[in-house]
């Protein structure tokens, strides 16, 4: 007669290693299925590309593709990293699914850095793309791919960091509001489409602190002009992803 198996239960939380590759699995999963809100951090990119590269609407240095390219990349990573996810954690916030995520041994720390890891993977896609159209218009990159992806890494960990942080503290519709015309200011000010030297001398002084205006500036140097990322895009970068990080952190709440 075989004697009767017993088990007994692994009691305690999974290790924070093991929390942040499920989280991280399932907060893909669940922006890969988000069909409209991931055209819309796909589709606004390249329409900006295509816009602005093949016409004359506003006065952009040439070659026009060159210029735009390394500005529409940056953008991209702010549409993912920061508007569509502020959005989306905004709205999970509000239907209670952060607040059930809040009963688990998972602490916030593992929720933010698996949801600025899934933004990550789908800007992979969204960067192949916009090299692909940016090849198709003729544009001719230089530099060290090395530092461009380095740049595109800190720049999602800063902008998913400030998207988290608005979504943490602020209710649904006023972190729809806020993340959008965040979103349309950077645009227009933060050197990705018009070129910081349009302003004067004191607002630009100010707009090339911002997050989207080192991170353009640095793609731009690198793959416009062949050189290298400058301290201070480095140093600009690092402070508001090191910065926007450790604030969400610490004011991110469930519910």
């Amino acid at each position: 007669m075989t004697a009767a198996l017993t088990f007994t239960p692994a009691a305690g939380a999974a290790p924070r290693s093991r929390q942040w590759l499920a989280q991280t699995r399932l907060e893909t999963s669940l922006l890969a299925r988000n069909g409209e809100q991931l055209l819309l951090t796909i589709v606004i990119p390249t329409v900006v590309l295509i816009l602005f590269a093949k016409t004359s609407v506003a006065d952009i240095p040439k070659p026009r593709v060159d210029f735009l390219v390394p500005g529409v990349l940056a953008l991209a990573v702010m549409s993912t990293a920061f508007t569509g996810q502020a959005i989306a954690t905004g709205f999970e916030r509000r239907y209670g699914v952060l607040r059930r995520l809040g009963t688990t041994p998972m602490p916030r720390s593992v929720l933010l850095m698996a949801k600025t890891a899934a933004v990550t993977a789908i800007e992979i896609a969204q960067v192949a793309l916009l090299v692909i159209v940016g090849f198709a218009l003729g544009w001719s990159p230089h530099g060290n791919p090395g530092e461009v992806i380095a740049l595109l890494l800190l720049g999602t960990i800063a902008f998913s960091g400030l998207g988290l942080l608005l979504a943490g503290v602020l209710r649904a519709e006023a972190t729809l509001a806020g993340a959008n015309l965040i979103y349309l200011l950077l645009l227009v000010l933060g050197g990705a489409v018009f070129p910081l030297t349009d302003f004067s001398s004191g607002l630009r002084h100010v707009l090339e602190q911002l997050p989207i205006s080192a991170l353009t500036d640095g793609l731009r140097t690198v793959l416009r002009h062949d050189d290298h990322v400058s301290v201070h895009d480095w140093v600009t970068l690092l402070a508001w992803a090191a910065g926007s990080i450790a604030v969400a952190s610490r004011t991110f709440r469930w519910e």
